[in-house]
């Protein structure tokens, strides 16, 4: 069905197509009829008066019995159609109208309860066809079964709205009308339709029924009739090219409304460049005169160009003209064969200016989409309003440039609107800017528009910067220089988050027009989203200083200065912030030196304050003398403990594993004792520069050993040897493998031959770190010493206590040659309690060693057993337990240290003036008290 109106069997579609013309009646075998005809009348013409008014009478009364035939036919033909209309209308309101066809509609299945009935309906009153639809134009009934189903694509919102829609058509079985009504239900809601088709044929004809005299004068009337007009609808076809009546005045009626309802203005024009037809817009757009058609197109006042490209006819593709204050497109098509044209002209004076309009606001939507992907990738603040100012200049503005408040730089919570701030980014077109430069302070005056929008926390606009006096005074000098660069206009927009001030951004244009009113918008975003950034790398600034705060202060500041050792260290926070990476030196004694290198896994606070607290465990196990396995094992059972408490307090931030080398070096016998859990082995520089990596056994990671234990290795390092340690920041990075680390490694301290251990770690740092690293680098270099055979003097004491005077001669003697004659006295009481102590409680063998180091003096008393002594005030009446209560009097400090094979007892004298001096008022006061 073309339309809802029409609907009719597939059978009858192809009644509609107009029809097709046949050969011209003068041609084909027939084509001499009509010349004989001629002739038989020119014979039967009567010569005289009479004759011929008879033949014009007979004529006139042959043309009024067809004329009274054809009215007629005419009326019956109208009543028929009327009738037919009645009969479809009165079948489609039954059939929509009849119980339960609303509801049948309704139905699961509505062709199953209205096809039986639609055909039933057609049969008993003799229409063509009954067809139900669906609301949105799917056929339910249909007369063949096989359209059931099928989509109509016709009009039929008149028959929705509740008034019946009539259409009469032409089909194969003659003129037949279609009436199309709607099927509501109780609600008003339209559920279906209904469209019902009869031929008009099927209708009862009056004529049939007429005098036999009417049908011979009518079919003498248009026997006669039928040969002119054939004779006319020939010549009619041939110059209409076979449209007939019907599809002429259609095409009229389209042609006309197109034309003259189109906004585009329509020009044809024949081969001579006249104007054939002109629409209601090219008269109006050209302002033609009224009887503009025929003249030619050079005559009707247009510019020169446009007139001679409309009349040559020439194709052309949206050429631009001017006509008045209007802007044209012209469109040019030739058509046929005699040189005709059709020009099509459209107006884009409006299209221009919205697509202008389009564009800046594109422009704008681009700009912010651009800021929100290139402002705030790093978590630094001079960056962020670097990039806001680069990605303002020059889509936006020509100048930029931004201010922060002082506290906002130094990471801090700003204090309500502060007028004076420190710029921290300038761009521009041209350079250099007329601006203040990077670093200036400035302060606003009260009137300034910057200062009035930080007061009222609203951007400001200065559409004209020579008339802004309350600007120029600001800084006469300075301004002058600005408005000399043709910097015109300005806006300040105020950095704010989460309620504060942050700072200001200022926007300026020379190049481009002054801002205005509409740009007030997109300044705001852009200073919204950067004020964000901001904040955002403000306070992780504060934290990062927090971080790397505390992470300093838990880091050795200045390392001793040792005769076993020449240390240079360095340490490297990542780039993403604090980690856990430490080193230390720790002096133990008997001149020896404990190096330390640990990596807490993970960054931040925590992991900064668990590196402290492990720190602080190497320390307290470290001046309890253990060797390096047993304080690794320490420091597993520490890192598993704070791991079960954070647990156990349902704490997320568990350290969930640290890495530490532990390494004891002796300089007395240049003997290294190493252990690691976790931790890249270190690296060892010998004295003729050769570089190399001991084979040290590894333990797995503090934390998650399991209780596994831990082996050592043992290096012997001679004199000058350099001992690298480092934590695996500074070998291995994400693009770089290990492997790779350690042979840079390798390389750049091969090239470090002779240097010292700072100038090693700047060349080690200068070769493995060309960026900032990821991860925390920590790097200690240790020279190691060997202590002079004379600064070391030993003895073996015999199970007896009688040898103790001896060892104390002979050890003054070796005190007076090392020039400590004035530290003789405390150091005969101390090995004399010691050696003492040790024949009467130890066991054998019994060794004395006393090691001259710098500025102290350390005796050492070995034996056999693994007792150790205990420090006690005796009582006045006690007999003895003072002497080791003697000797931590005397010494610097002392304690026990134990070995394979026993143990060792200490004490470490201090050979200042002032240690001696304080020993003398202490035996006055020891005298003085007994």
């Amino acid at each position: 069905m073309g339309k809802l109106g029409r609907t009719a069997p597939a059978s009858r579609r192809d009644d509609r197509e107009p029809p097709k013309a046949g050969p011209p009646p003068e041609s084909g075998p027939e084509a001499g009829r009509p010349s004989a005809r001629r002739r038989a009348l020119t014979l039967l013409k009567p010569r005289s008066v009479a004759g011929q008014v008879f033949l014009l009478q007979f004529v006139v009364v042959l043309l009024l019995i067809a004329t009274a035939v054809v009215a007629l036919v005419i009326q019956d033909r109208n009543r028929a159609i009327q009738e037919a209309r009645d009969r479809s209308l009165v079948a489609a309101e039954s059939f929509a109208n009849a119980p339960g066809t609303a509801e049948a509609m309704q139905s699961d299945d509505p062709t199953a309860a209205l096809q039986p009935h639609a055909e039933a309906v057609r049969k008993k009153t003799g229409v063509d066809y009954v067809v139900a639809l669906s609301p949105y134009g799917f056929r339910w009934t249909h007369p063949d079964p096989d359209q059931i189903g099928k989509h109509v694509s016709a009009s039929y919102n008149e028959a929705l709205g509740g008034e019946p829609h009539q259409t009469t058509f032409d089909s194969s079985l003659g003129k037949a009308v279609d009436s199309t009504v709607a099927v509501f239900d109780d609600e008003g809601t339209a559920v279906g339709l209904v469209t019902v088709g009869v031929t008009v044929d099927k209708v009862t004809s009056v004529v049939q029924h007429q005098l036999p005299v009417i049908f011979t004068a009518g079919g003498l009337a248009l026997l006669l009739a039928a040969g002119g007009s054939a004779l006319v609808s020939g010549r009619l076809l041939r110059q209409t090219q076979g449209l007939g009546p019907v599809e002429m005045t259609r095409m009229y009626e389209h042609h006309d409304a197109v034309l003259h309802a189109v906004r585009e203005g329509v020009i044809i024009l024949d081969g001579d460049g006249k104007l054939v037809l002109v629409n209601d817009e090219a008269r109006r757009l050209l302002t033609l005169p009224p009887q503009a058609e025929g003249k030619p197109v050079t005559e009707l006042g247009l510019s020169p160009a446009l007139a001679e490209l409309l009349k040559s006819g020439r194709s052309a593709t949206d050429q631009v003209f001017l006509a008045g204050d209007t802007l044209l497109a012209v469109n040019v098509r030739p058509v046929g064969q005699k040189g005709s044209s059709v020009a099509t002209l459209r107006d884009t004076t409006e299209l221009r200016a919205l697509a202008g309009r389009a564009d800046v606001a594109g422009g704008r939507l681009q700009l912010l989409y651009e800021a929100s992907t290139r402002i705030g990738t790093t978590l630094d603040m001079k960056r962020t309003a670097e990039e806001l100012t680069e990605v303002a200049v020059p889509r936006f503005a020509d100048f930029a440039t931004v201010e922060l408040v002082e506290q906002v730089l130094r990471g801090d919570e700003p204090s309500g609107a502060r007028l004076d701030m420190r710029r921290i980014a300038v761009a521009g077109v041209r350079q250099p800017a007329p601006f203040h430069p990077v670093g200036t302070l400035l302060r606003f005056v009260p009137d300034n528009p910057v200062a009035i929008g930080i007061t009222t926390g609203q951007p400001v606009l200065v559409a004209d910067l020579t008339t802004a006096r309350a600007w120029q005074s600001q800084d006469p000098e300075r301004a002058a220089k600005v408005i000399a660069q043709g910097i015109h206009s300005m806006i300040s927009v105020p950095l704010q988050a989460r309620g504060q001030l942050l700072g200001v951004v200022e926007f300026w244009r020379s190049e481009q027009n002054p801002f205005e009113s509409d740009d007030l918008s997109p300044a705001e975003e852009l200073a919204a989203r950067a004020a964000v950034c901001i904040d955002n790398a403000r306070r992780y600034t504060r934290e990062h200083t927090t971080a790397v705060t505390l992470q300093r202060s838990l880091l050795p500041g200045v390392l001793p200065e040792l005769s076993a050792l020449e240390v240079g260290h360095r340490y490297l926070p990542a780039q993403a912030g604090v980690g856990g990476d430490w080193y230390d030196v720790i002096p133990l004694p008997g001149a020896r030196v404990a190096l330390v290198v640990g990596d807490v896994v993970g960054h931040g606070l925590h992991a900064a304050a668990t590196m402290g607290r492990l720190r602080t465990a190497v320390h307290n196990f470290a001046s309890l003398d253990l060797p390096p396995d047993e304080l690794l094992a320490h420091l597993d059972d520490l890192i598993t403990q704070i791991d079960e408490d954070a647990a156990a307090q349902g704490k997320t931030d568990a350290v969930t594993g640290a890495t530490c080398l532990y390494a004891v070096y002796d300089p007395v016998s240049g003997r290294c004792v190493l252990a690691r859990a976790g931790h890249p082995g270190p690296a060892l520089v010998t004295p003729d520069g050769s570089v190399t990596f001991p084979d040290i056994p590894v333990a797995p990671p503090l934390g998650v050993g399991g209780g596994l234990p831990v082996e050592t290795a043992e290096l012997q390092l001679p004199a000058d040897s350099r001992l690298v340690l480092y934590t695996d920041g500074l070998v291995e990075t994400r693009d770089r493998d290990i492997d790779i680390g350690l042979g840079v490694l390798r390389e750049a301290l091969a090239q470090t031959e002779g240097a010292s251990p700072d100038d090693t770690c700047e060349a080690v740092l200068d070769a493995m770190l060309r960026t900032r690293s990821g991860d925390d680098v920590a790097l200690l270099v240790a020279r190691t010493r060997l202590l002079d055979p004379d600064q070391i003097a030993e003895w073996e004491v015999p199970d007896d206590p009688a040898a103790v005077p001896r060892i104390r001669a002979e050890a003054t003697r070796r005190l007076a040659d090392w020039g400590l004659g004035e530290a003789a006295f405390t150091t005969e009481l101390i090995l004399s309690e010691l050696v003492t102590n040790a024949i009467r409680y130890g066991a054998s063998p019994i060794r004395l060693r006393l090691l001259h180091d710098r500025d102290s003096l350390i005796c050492e008393v070995a034996d056999g057993t693994s007792t150790s002594p205990h420090l006690r005030r005796a009582a006045s009446t006690d007999e003895g337990g003072r002497g080791l209560f003697l000797v931590a009097q005397m010494s610097r400090r002392w304690g026990t240290r134990y070995t394979d094979r026993g143990k060792i007892i200490w004490a470490e004298q201090s050979l200042d003036s002032g240690a001696v001096a304080d020993l003398g008022a202490f035996l006055m006061a020891e005298a003085e008290e007994l």
